[in-house]
């Protein structure tokens, strides 16, 4: 049986593209040829199977009060055993904590991420191994961010996610990757680039052969 990742993430996992002319197909999603999911299914070879679970808007664990089941931990159960075995979890998720309607600071995103991974790890749908979980660290939003639904404060947030993310690896024995060196747009500060989606597959595809069992 091959090797099965599974990316769960929100709307830069799903390939939102926020500038139609930065895609191939000028529309508002990334194509099989662009977004990192599939770029780094590519990468990786035939001996690998790379599964999407984005969903624009997701957060970890925190209810969103304006659309129902959008925390990721809701959901999280029925996901994971939907698709096991999995032997490896990829958890990119953080960029919509960060809203000022939800109330939560970095320090709470950081437990909400570990709420979620422990979640994770009791599913049993890992097959004869171990749980084994990468945490991604998105890249921070810009403070030019000028999406009035984000709210005041997401950027600073944002930033400070990467030391918060680390200590919820390091507590629950799941592996880190910091993501900010990938480039986001300058429409809309808070997704990914066509070169973006590229740069994380290229880091991702480095990383994950020797994290699995």
């Amino acid at each position: 049986m091959k090797k099965h990742i599974l990316c769960l993430g929100d709307s830069n996992t799903h390939g939102y593209c926020a500038d139609p002319a930065d895609c191939a197909d000028s529309g508002i999603r990334f194509n099989e040829d662009e977004r990192w999911t599939c770029l780094l299914q590519k990468a990786l070879g035939p001996d690998f199977l790379v599964t999407e679970e984005g969903l624009s808007g997701r957060t970890t664990v925190f209810p969103d009060p304006l659309h129902e089941t959008m925390d990721a931990l809701t959901v999280l159960y029925s996901l994971l055993k939907s698709h096991e075995v999995i032997d490896l979890l990829i958890i990119m998720l953080g960029t919509n904590d960060t809203k000022e309607r939800l109330g939560v600071n970095a320090a709470c995103i950081g437990i909400g991420m570990e709420r979620l991974v422990r979640k994770a790890q009791s599913v049993d749908c890992w097959g004869d191994h171990a749980p084994n979980i990468l945490i991604v660290c998105p890249p921070p939003i810009h403070p030019e961010m000028n999406d009035p639904a984000m709210g005041a404060g997401c950027d600073v947030k944002a930033r400070e996610l990467p030391q918060y993310y680390k200590k919820t690896a390091d507590l629950t024995g799941a592996h880190f990757i910091d993501a900010a060196p990938c480039e986001f747009n300058q429409i809309d500060h808070m997704h990914l680039t066509r070169k973006g989606h590229a740069q994380l597959a290229a880091l991702l595809a480095q990383a994950v052969p020797g994290l699995l069992p």
